[in-house]
């Protein structure tokens, strides 16, 4: 007994006596925890891997390449990651058609959100790029549209004008409107940077200011009845604006100029 009561008091009993309760919770953890839930996450993850393989080889490879690496007719995708698909198929800009102008036109999506998802899962697992983004990193919820506004006018009106009507750009390219475009897409467009669009990664615009500008575009391009700046012409800038001020303001310059020169004439005959 003086023995067992010596060893209990040695230094390292209390670290022997830490190891064996955590080697026993261990044990006890992996008994007990939840491993199933994860092995099914991992292998639904997988399932909508290979789905949306199948789905690439079909609509994707022949421009893309069989391992999303590029050719001549399409750009690697290695990298791009999930939002890119999801923005380029979501809004039908891809599979591109067979005759191509100066840039991708968006059009009539032919793929429903799930094979989209799959397809965005495929094109994420070549290799790292930013993610479909959540509903709470686009919505409304939190949003300073007047801030949205200054950013927009700031970094995007140069292109897209400054009600989000679009634009042209050099060599037949332009930049489309954004009425109509699911809030989603923009988000994704802002951080991808499609086509003649650079990028704004949250390194260069946080996730805050996107959302602030998806806000100002909702309520700049919404179902309101009424403009509290008063006739709009088109959203359109200063190109209408000036269109109006020389077709109109100039007519009736001359209007009432010939009308006074037609009475002065008049009163003189008198």
């Amino acid at each position: 007994m003086k023995k067992l009561s010596a060893r209990r008091r040695h230094p390292l009993a209390a670290v022997v006596v830490l190891l064996l309760a955590l080697a026993a919770t261990g044990g006890l953890y992996a008994a007990f925890a939840p491993a199933g839930k994860a092995q099914a996450d991992e292998t639904s993850q997988s399932l909508t891997i290979k789905e949306g393989k199948k789905l690439y080889e079909v609509g994707c490879a022949s421009c893309h390449g069989t391992g999303g690496q590029g050719s001549s007719d399409g750009p690697s995708l290695v990298g791009v990651g999930a939002a890119a698909v999801d923005f380029q198929v979501g809004t039908g800009r891809m599979p591109a058609a067979t005759s191509q102008g100066a840039q991708i036109p968006r059009k009539k999506n032919i793929y429903t959100q799930a094979q989209i998802d799959q397809l965005a899962a495929y094109v994420a697992s070549l290799g790292a790029g930013p993610s479909v983004p959540t509903e709470q990193q686009y919505g409304p919820a939190g949003a300073d549209i007047a801030k949205g506004g200054e950013l927009f006018r700031t970094n995007c009106a140069q292109c897209h004008n400054f009600t989000g009507k679009g634009g042209a750009l050099t060599k037949g390219k332009y930049a489309p409107s954004l009425e109509g475009v699911a809030p989603k897409h923009i988000y994704e467009a802002m951080q991808t940077g499609p086509q003649n669009m650079p990028s704004f990664p949250d390194t260069t615009m946080s996730e805050k200011n996107k959302k602030d500008i998806i806000a100002y575009l909702n309520a700049v391009n919404g179902d309101e009845t009424e403009n509290p700046g008063g006739l709009e012409l088109g959203g359109l800038g200063p190109v209408s604006e000036g269109l109006f001020a020389w077709i109109f303001g100039l007519g009736v310059l001359i209007a009432v100029a010939v009308w006074v020169a037609a009475r002065t004439a008049k009163a003189k005959k008198s």
